[in-house]
Formats: structure tokens, C-alpha cells, sequence
């Protein structure tokens, strides 16, 4: 199966993110076994790399392939515990494969695993400790994840060509992992005034600023959050809400909440519950400057577009 999108269009709805822009790409995925939801191996045009996506459940069956005996870093998934962020543990291996087998016997919480090798031996130990290094960085500053992984590993000594390449097969990976489902390792990057449609919520003494992307709702650095929530909320926005207070994305000042960075949210009904402490249709509650609902905008946009 292969697929490949533009990324220029992104620009004009008001996104923006860390991966590579620019340049059509195409993907391969390929499902050994006939089965869509099993192993998938998938590889990228003009790229030394291929990723595999195995769920928990085959790792016995699958385990002798010949990619699991290659150097590789993987990324354990898990559902949310708490709140909506899913769990993760970032990992290397030179193989792989036994790692990933000692995770089958010993870590719970994981239900999938997505690992990365090389096709024509390029990848060497040195190379996924760096890789592994990279994305438990990338994870950290994203605060989009639960991470599992209790220390950081210390990046490996490479030279400047090695760095260079490692780089090179980070940047691929990074293009992948949205394919599959996992957004994880994105910071988000607030896109440029001119090009995002703002949306506000003003409520019980706060107002909180956003916009909506491909991939869900931005909440602006600076808006505020009722610190207070109502008896009856869901407890998976209550607990996301004490989710995103640990990892300081949102502090107390006084008698509200205060976001001290953008933050992407998946939808933006979760955003506005967590703004309001409460259940909420974002998009009734999303108003921009004229005073339309998102509802109303996005009917009006697609009415424009016919």
C-alpha cells in the first residue's frame, strides 16, 4: 500500500510541528501475513530503514525474523492509565529482538511495539543509543506521553559524519510515526498569526485562546483554566487535567490555572473540558472573534469551499 501527502496545505489551515515539510513522500506497508492489524513493515522511498509495527500478542510467532536480530530502537505503546496520553517506553537493542522479548515477559502496561532497523546494515550500536537518546528527549519536552522510562541514557560519542547520519535516519522515522497513530514526539510549534483562525473561551474569570489543526486543538501559552472543576466531570479530563499539572503544562496562579506552554490537545472538546473543568462540546464552546461557534466556522468553510 502506498500513500504520500503535501505538507504546504498544512500551512494555510494554521499547522505546524517539527517534523520535515516540504517535500511528497511515499510509503510502503507491507503485512507479511495478510492480517492488517499484525506485523506491518514498512519502508519509505529513497530511505536505508524500515519500521516494524508488531502487536504484543504475535511477538512469539514473529520474533524470528531476521529483523529482530539487527541493531534497532523501539518504542513500547500502552493505552492511557490515566487522562487520554498514552504510556511509552523508548529502548534500544543490538539485537533487538531479545529486548523486546524480556519486555514481553516483564513490562505489562505495552500492547504494541514499533521498532526501527537498517536494510543494508548501516545502523551500528552506537547509532540507536543515539536514536534512543533523541526520542526520549523528544518526549520529554513534547509532555505528550506517559514515559515508563525512569533514566536517560547518555548519548554515545559519535563523529561529526555519524552524528550526521544518525540524524538523517531520525528525521525518516520521525515522518513514520504519525502514520501509525503515534504522535508522541512532537513539540508543538504555534503556526504563524496570519495563518490560524483563532478561537476563544471566556468563562468564570478566565479566557483561554486556541485554534484547530489536522491533528486536534491547539490550546495557546497563557491561557487560563478554572482551577475549581464541577462534581460531575469525567474523571478521564479530571485526571488529565492532574496529568498536565505534574508535568508543569499547567500551573496554579491564584484562583485559576495558567498553560505555560502551547499544548496540543486530541479534540477540541477535550481541550475545552480541561479549560472549563468540566464536559464540554468545544465545538459549541469554541467561539472566534466575530462570535461564531467552531460549529458554525467549519460549516461556513465548507460551504465556501463548494
Amino acid at each position: 500500500m502506498d500513500s504520500g501527502f503535501e505538507n504546504s496545505n498544512f500551512e494555510e489551515q494554521g499547522y505546524s510541528s517539527q517534523l520535515p515539510t516540504g517535500r511528497p513522500f511515499s510509503i510502503r506497508i507491507f503485512c507479511p501475513d495478510g492480517n492488517p492489524v499484525g506485523l506491518r513493515i514498512i519502508s519509505k522511498s529513497n530511505w536505508t530503514g524500515c519500521g516494524l509495527v508488531c502487536p504484543r500478542s504475535i511477538l512469539p510467532a514473529v520474533k524470528s525474523r531476521k529483523e529482530f536480530a539487527q541493531p534497532g530502537v523501539y518504542v513500547l505503546v500502552g493505552p492511557p492509565e490515566d487522562g487520554e496520553l498514552p504510556k511509552i517506553y523508548v529502548g534500544e537493542g543490538d539485537p533487538v529482538g531479545p529486548r523486546l522479548e524480556q519486555h514481553y515477559a516483564n513490562k505489562e502496561f505495552w500492547t504494541w511495539a514499533i521498532f526501527f532497523v537498517s536494510t543494508d546494515s548501516s545502523l551500528n550500536k552506537a547509532h540507536v543509543q543515539h536514536l534512543e537518546a533523541k526520542l526520549l528527549e523528544m518526549a520529554r519536552q513534547a509532555k505528550r506521553a506517559t514515559l515508563d522510562n525512569a533514566n536517560s541514557p547518555q548519548m554515545p560519542a559519535l563523529s561529526e559524519a555519524e552524528t550526521a547520519d544518525a540524524e538523517s535516519f531520525l528525521a525518516d522515522m520521525l515522518s513514520i510515526f504519525p502514520l501509525v497513530g503515534l504522535t508522541v514526539f512532537e513539540k508543538t510549534t504555534v503556526a504563524k498569526s496570519s495563518t490560524r483562525h483563532e478561537f476563544k473561551i471566556e468563562a468564570k474569570g478566565i479566557t483561554a485562546r486556541g485554534y484547530e489543526t489536522p491533528e486536534g486543538f491547539i490550546v495557546l501559552q497563557g491561557s487560563t483554566a478554572v482551577l475549581a472543576e464541577v462534581a460531575s466531570i469525567h474523571r478521564y479530563l479530571s485526571d488529565l487535567r492532574k496529568e498536565l499539572q505534574s508535568q508543569g503544562v499547567l500551573i496554579s496562579r491564584g484562583d485559576h490555572l495558567v498553560f505555560t506552554q502551547d499544548y496540543l490537545f486530541n479534540s477540541p472538546s477535550t481541550a475545552a473540558g480541561v479549560v472549563q473543568g468540566r464536559s464540554a462540546n468545544g465545538r459549541i464552546d469554541w467561539k472566534d472573534h466575530l462570535g461564531r461557534t467552531l460549529k458554525e466556522f467549519q460549516k461556513e468553510k465548507m460551504g465556501a469551499s463548494n
